[in-house]
């Protein structure tokens, strides 16, 4: 679930609506962290890169944390609508979305090369990652709700609340594979045995 590369290379002679200047930056960022290395990424070197004045970057991020905390939680939105799409790019059994969710969502949390974790690693102790972190589950939780719908026979309040739960385990999987308690393979397994057993529910709550 990895962000393809984006180019950044807009013409910095154009002056640019707030909204385009604003993602412009994003992307430069982004680049920043994946060319170069996320130590490098202050607003000056942003600045430079984008090719636009301070004063401009501090317009839209007024300090190095602010910039950081925009850029991890774009990366994650930006992944969990990649996963989205290719999961709606074909027609899927409830086996096949079974497997393809536990082990997407595993192998991504294994994943300790990426932007995503780089950026992450940066914030480290922040108050800000953890609130973000949080908005970050929930973004996961309604990517789980919209590719477990059109295979789960419970409601969809009942839903919502397994998901929050299909969430919570597939983190503490993800600490547990990290601490070398798991297998990746384990992980996936144990993940897919509880989005099965959700789907398989014939919850009659309402």
């Amino acid at each position: 679930m990895s962000i393809e590369g984006k180019s950044a290379n807009r013409s910095p002679a154009r002056r640019l609506p707030k909204a385009e200047r604003h993602q412009q930056l994003l992307d430069t960022a982004l680049l920043i962290v994946r060319e170069e290395d996320v130590d490098r990424l202050t607003l000056g070197r942003l600045a430079e890169r984008a090719g636009v004045s301070k004063p401009v970057v501090y317009d839209h991020f007024a300090t190095r944390s602010a910039l950081l905390i925009e850029l991890y939680r774009w990366i994650d939105i930006e992944r969990v609508k990649a996963f989205q799409e290719a999961m709606a790019a074909g027609a899927r059994d409830v086996q096949e979305t079974v497997d393809t969710l536990a082990s997407a969502y595993i192998h991504c949390a294994a994943d300790k090369t990426g932007e995503f974790h780089a950026v992450g690693a940066a914030l480290a102790g922040s108050e800000e990652k953890a609130v973000v972190f949080q908005e970050l589950l929930d973004n996961c939780v309604t990517m789980f709700v919209s590719v477990l719908t059109p295979h789960a026979t419970m409601p969809p309040d009942s839903l919502q609340k397994c998901c929050v739960g299909l969430v919570g385990a597939g983190e503490a999987l993800s600490v547990a594979l990290g601490r070398g308690r798991l297998t990746q393979d384990e992980a996936v397994t144990a993940l897919a045995a509880l989005i099965t057993g959700v789907v398989q529910s014939r919850s009659t709550q309402r």
